[in-house]
């Protein structure tokens, strides 16, 4: 009798998602995410002014922070608040669609190398290889120089970014599921290999997959800031965070306000990512929850 006394002592573990809110990490992530996407994908009715509407009169440019203009105006008399949440909405856009598309194609190539074995293991994983010997930013910036200035190469060297890692990660768990006795058992049962990838193999990858890009698409970010900083990624007069900081630095003592502003707006997002991405791989941690 005292057997299921014990068990019903103990409650049942709760989803990912409630452990990651019961964490400090989770609870503080989540809510910075919150405020980044109501910023970012509500920007349209947010905005109290046009983002690219220039007013070049005296009483408008360098405005410090007022209840008109909340995070002031820059050089131009553009209403920073509007420019910033805007540029936040398209950091994550390009960043989300460049990790994306790097997780796809990434996690695709790993899996068959780990399934396949052989030759197309070998020359796969070398290609890897060869574009994690780059510098991630200094490969980023190859890419995009050879793409072309605009969202489009950003996205492709984002892409390109976090092709080897996730192709490497995908691999490395693909290897440890074709270990386990059940993958033995479906290949003696006759089932095809579409059937294994998608039915055993991508199920059992989306855990780690989806903490490494929780990482990785706080780094896009930085990415996306970096070239737009350096004019390889978006364009004037696009609202671009990096590129506000570039254009503000030649006013950062007579308006530190330009450069003060994106900049936090930078760290919001990178911090709140990186946070989820803490809180997922501690709630994954099913040993630890079980005790």
């Amino acid at each position: 009798m005292t057997a299921p006394i014990a068990a019903a002592s103990h409650p049942r573990p709760t989803g990912r998602l409630g452990r990651m809110l019961r964490t400090p990490m989770g609870a503080v992530g989540f809510t910075l995410l919150a405020v980044v996407l109501i910023a970012g994908l509500g920007a349209h009715w947010l905005a109290p002014a046009d983002p690219l509407r220039v007013n070049m009169t005296m009483t408008t440019v360098f405005q410090p922070p007022s209840a008109a203009h909340p995070f002031g105006t820059d050089n131009l008399g553009r209403d920073v608040f509007s420019r910033v949440i805007h540029g936040i909405g398209l950091s994550l856009g390009v960043a989300a669609a460049g990790v994306l598309a790097g997780v796809s194609a990434g996690v695709l190539t790993g899996a068959l190398a780990g399934m396949l074995g052989g030759l197309f293991e070998r020359i796969a994983m070398r290609l890897m290889d060869a574009l994690l010997a780059f510098p991630l930013l200094v490969l980023a910036i190859a890419i995009s120089v050879a793409l072309g200035r605009g969202p489009l190469g950003v996205l492709f060297a984002v892409a390109f970014v976090n092709l080897p890692i996730f192709a490497r990660l995908a691999r490395g768990q693909t290897l440890r599921i074709m270990a386990m006795p059940y993958m033995t058992a479906a290949e003696v049962m006759g089932c095809s290999f579409g059937r294994r990838l998608f039915r055993h193999v991508l199920p059992n990858l989306v855990n780690p997959v989806v903490v490494q890009a929780s990482v990785a698409l706080s780094f896009a970010v930085l990415i996306e800031a970096g070239l737009s900083f350096l004019g390889m990624g978006l364009q004037p007069p696009q609202p671009a965070l990096g590129l506000m900081i570039a254009e503000a630095k030649a006013y950062i003592a007579l308006a530190p306000h330009l450069v003060l502003f994106p900049s936090l707006a930078l760290v919001l997002i990178v911090v709140s990512f990186n946070l989820i991405g803490d809180a997922l791989a501690e709630a994954g941690d099913i040993r630890r929850h079980s005790r």
